[in-house]
Formats: C-alpha cells, sequence, structure tokens
C-alpha cells in the first residue's frame, strides 16, 4: 500500500510517498481501507515535533480517517469486514490502509459520504465538547467564533446555533464570512479590515460575548477577552495563528471571567462514556440536518503535503480532506 511518511522532523515539503507492507492486525486491533482521511492543523504540527504528542519516526500523520473493515484480529468483536467506520487515532491515516484499535472505531451513519465522515469527528467533537463541557454555553448568550472559517470554526457556529445562542463568526475575509453566514451566522467580523474590539462592542451593546471559542490565538486574543462579558468564558482551542499569546491576570479579574482550556484528544482518552454520549448528539444533530462539515477541497495522497501547507497558511475553508484511493 502507499503511505505518506514523515522520515524527519521538518515542515510538509519533507514527507514522502512510498510504498509500504500491508499491516496484519493484531489482538483487539482492525484493519481499515481507507478512502478519505481529514487534514486537521495538529497534523502540521506533529511532523514538526510541536505536538503533545510524538510517535517514533517513521510514521504517517492524520488522525482521522473513513473507510471500510477489511480483516479483524483475535478478540474483536462489533466489527466485521465490510462495515464503514470512521476511526479516530493519534497518527498514521494519510495511507491507502490504517490498523486502529477496536476501541477507536464508530459506524458511519446512513446518508454520511467517505470525505464528510473523515472531516467530522476530531472537529465537531472538539467544539461540542469545549461549547457543552467546558463552557457551559447557554440558549440565549452570545457565542464569538475567532478563525470560524475554518474546520472547528465552522463546527461550533453550527453547534452554537443548535445549542441556542447568538452567534457571531469573526475570520480574516468576506469569502470565509460568506461561509460562516450559509453555516447559521447571526452576525460577522471581518478582523483585518475591521477594528475586533470596536465591532464586537457594535455587536453586543457593548455587553461582550459570553462565550468566545478561540483555535487562533496569536494577535486576536487579547482584543477578544478585554471585549468579554461579565463572568464570561474564553476557551482556548488552540493556535494557528502560530503565536501562544500571553494574558494580563488583571484581565480575568476585572470582568470575573474565565479562561477555560478544552483538548479534546485528552478528554476521550480520560472519559470513554461521555466521548460516546457526544458521539451519538453529534451522529444525531448530523442525521437532524443541524450540522454539516464543509469540504471545500479534496487532495490526492501525492498531494498530502500541499494539503497541510494550505491549513498551515490559513487558505482553506472549512474542512480539506485527503483522498488515498483516488
Amino acid at each position: 500500500m502507499k503511505a505518506v511518511l514523515c522520515k524527519a522532523w521538518g515542515p510538509p515539503e519533507s514527507l514522502v510517498v512510498e510504498d509500504v507492507p500491508s499491516p496484519v492486525p493484531g489482538a483487539g486491533e482492525v484493519l481499515i481501507e481507507v478512502h478519505a482521511a481529514g487534514v486537521n492543523f495538529p497534523d502540521a504540527l506533529i511532523i514538526q515535533k510541536k505536538y503533545q504528542l510524538q510517535p517514533e519516526l517513521p510514521f504517517s500523520p492524520g488522525a482521522e480517517v473513513a473507510g471500510v473493515v477489511t480483516a479483524v484480529g483475535d478478540g474483536v468483536k462489533g466489527w466485521k469486514p465490510g462495515d464503514r467506520v470512521i476511526a479516530n487515532v493519534p497518527w498514521g491515516g494519510y495511507a491507502q490502509e490504517l490498523l486502529a484499535p477496536a476501541a477507536r472505531l464508530m459506524p458511519i451513519p446512513d446518508g454520511m459520504d467517505f470525505p464528510s465522515a473523515s472531516a467530522f469527528v476530531l472537529a465537531y467533537g472538539t467544539s461540542l465538547y469545549a461549547l457543552k463541557d467546558r463552557a457551559h454555553l447557554a440558549a440565549g448568550e452570545t457565542l464569538l467564533v475567532l478563525g470560524a472559517a475554518g474546520g472547528v470554526g465552522i463546527a461550533a457556529v453550527e453547534i452554537g446555533k443548535a445549542m441556542g445562542a447568538r452567534v457571531i463568526a469573526a475570520a480574516s475575509s468576506e469569502d470565509k464570512l460568506a461561509l460562516c453566514r450559509a453555516h447559521g451566522a447571526d452576525a460577522t467580523i471581518d478582523y483585518v479590515a475591521e477594528d475586533l474590539r470596536e465591532r464586537i462592542r457594535a455587536l453586543t451593546d457593548g455587553q461582550g460575548p459570553d462565550v468566545i471559542y478561540d483555535p487562533v490565538g496569536g494577535p486576536y486574543t487579547e482584543p477578544a477577552f478585554r471585549s468579554i462579558a461579565w463572568e464570561g468564558r474564553h476557551l482556548v482551542i488552540g493556535f494557528a495563528a502560530g503565536d501562544i499569546p500571553k494574558l494580563p491576570l488583571n484581565l480575568p479579574m476585572l470582568k470575573t471571567a474565565s479562561i477555560v482550556g478544552a483538548f479534546w484528544g485528552a478528554f476521550v482518552q480520560r472519559d470513554a462514556k461521555r466521548t460516546r454520549e457526544h458521539l451519538r448528539e453529534l451522529f444525531a444533530l448530523y442525521q437532524s440536518g443541524k450540522v454539516r462539515p464543509p469540504v471545500t477541497k479534496t487532495y490526492p495522497l501525492a498531494q498530502a503535503a500541499q494539503a497541510l501547507r494550505d491549513v498551515m497558511e490559513r487558505r482553506v475553508m472549512g474542512k480539506v480532506v485527503i483522498l488515498p484511493r483516488a
């Protein structure tokens, strides 16, 4: 089979595509024929040795895939060849086949295609966990989403609307904001062309957002936090802008506001029961039509480096997907 390999830490351009032996499932493992692999910002970090988790070299990046079970190892129950599945793994997804623990699989809902399935779990799982469990977003509250046209951003917009919030989407261009409006945003901010604080003030009658969803970091975190509502919650999701911001600690004190971390990958490892509950809720939202992952571009396996570069440089909207068998 063919796989994208990281043989040395470095930028996406250092990745190679090679033929490697097909893996054989051991006890508790399942072999998946990969039809689609979601591209996520952590994939770009892990190949540069900048992520919280680090595999041994060589390895294939890619944390979420959709495909078909082709073989199962000893002791595996509930899965059989021919089953359509989503797998959430730390790495290994940019390949034509993936060996995954059976416990990391979930069935693809009826009516969901492979690209959508591969773009769903990480982004929407992150956003539901952050908004529901960490921020306790309530109906009628105002949610500000930074980087709202990205994968987790669109997921936060849709889930926030499904939870009954008023959603303000902030992004860096009008075409990105148009995508946000198409997915339910009530108001938008172009934080390149507009003053972020002034626009937040105008859109919230000076009250500020109750919850800020921040997967961007960099220069946008502090002005957004300075605009937060009394007893607001600022969700730290990631740092797509590159820089990890440093906030003066008098700011949360003055607003009695909270800075709240949300690391979905660790949540999945620590609480399998609630993870399953979240996934059932997400699939119900999908089947009801309230959430729809916007897959805006697909790439063949040979262009995996370009896909990662486009994500790193924030040139994509919604989600992009690698099709290993295209």
